[in-house]
């Protein structure tokens, strides 16, 4: 079967592999549509401490049912649609004793520390995958990074209650910014590009703020009576952003970090004791934020359509990388199509 493989930092190739076995408990999928997710950049930029080369990537997955092994339930019926949880876990450690198996050390995602989902077919441990309804495969890409987003308004306890401060209109950033509003909270986007905050518009932001040529800081206490938000959200993984999460949640208030920052991020942390601010990180989502992502999408109630920018069939995955790595103000989703 044909795969993708980034053979090094900015070579791709087109290669034929073996079709994988179906195990018992496994089930067969065909890819019917593939998500480029950031990391699948960082690979190609040779910027993923996590990757070892040559790497298949790709966990944004579209996919039908071909074949199921003898033990998997008879729910997972050949022809049906399907997505994935793309991580595994050890279920021995302290973070899965807990149940937060997104989080586990020995955590390997699909197309990062393993090879990944640019391949016609792949098979999965059934209780990974997921069944979708009546969606398109464009719509099913979007359901994993969707529940990233969704895992950390989870973190942050977002209520119908809240305003929420989402700094970051990727892909991720939109992925929190849905679910704030599918909770009811009420949203303020920013971001430095007027097209991401107009996407961010469409999946429910209240607000946008485009920081280069709007006065942050008086805007948000402008729109919160001069409180600050109740919760801050951070998607991009600057340390300009880290520290304004700081400046700009309210006493008794929460912050989020989805984001990696690429420097050591130096606070004034006498605002962490003053606002006594509940500051936590976010990482992958759990398989029942997977399903609740699903029950978001499948409700119609919002336009996922816009996130996507770029489509590509999956011979040129090479050119879609090489195109997001020069023009990434121009990229919310690219999605790679198997015919």
């Amino acid at each position: 079967m044909k795969a993708i493989k980034i053979i090094e930092p900015g070579v791709v190739n087109l290669v034929e592999i073996g079709k994988p076995k179906v195990g018992d408990e496994e089930i067969l999928i065909k890819l019917k549509a593939l998500g480029l997710c950031g990391s699948d950049l960082k690979t190609y930029r040779g910027q993923n401490k996590m990757v070892s080369y040559p790497r298949i990537p790709g966990h944004e997955i579209a996919g039908e049912i071909i074949q199921t092994g003898k033990n998997v339930p008879s729910e997972f019926q050949v022809g049906r649609l399907v997505t994935v949880s793309p991580y595994s876990s050890c279920g021995k450690c302290v973070a899965c004793q807990q149940g937060r198996v997104n989080c586990c050390p020995y955590n390997q995602t699909l197309g990062v520390q393993r090879d990944g989902a640019a391949v016609e077919f792949i098979a999965l441990p059934y209780k990974k995958v997921f069944l979708v309804g009546n969606l398109t495969e464009e719509q099913i890409t979007c359901i994993e990074p969707l529940s990233v987003g969704w895992h950390a308004t989870n973190r942050a306890q977002v209520s119908s209650k809240d305003i929420i401060l989402v700094f970051g209109c990727g892909m991720i950033g939109l992925g929190a910014i849905a679910a704030s509003g599918y909770k009811g909270a009420k949203v303020i986007a920013v971001d430095i590009n007027d097209l991401k905050l107009e996407k961010a518009k469409a999946l429910g932001a209240n607000y946008t703020i485009n920081s280069q040529k709007e006065d942050l800081e008086k805007k948000v206490f402008h729109l919160t009576s001069g409180q600050g938000v109740n919760v801050v959200i951070e998607a991009v993984g600057l340390s300009e952003t880290f520290k304004k999460a700081i400046d700009l949640v309210c006493f008794a208030g929460r912050v989020v970090y989805i984001g990696y920052a690429k420097e050591p991020v130096e606070y004034d942390t006498s605002l962490f004791v003053k606002k006594e601010i509940d500051i936590r990180g976010s990482r992958n989502a759990l398989d029942d934020e997977i399903k609740e992502v699903i029950k978001m999408v499948e409700s119609r109630k919002m336009k996922i359509e816009n996130l996507i920018t770029q489509n590509y069939l999956l011979k040129n995955l090479g050119e879609a990388l090489r195109f997001w790595d020069k023009h990434t103000d121009k990229v919310t989703k690219i999605i790679i199509h198997f015919s």
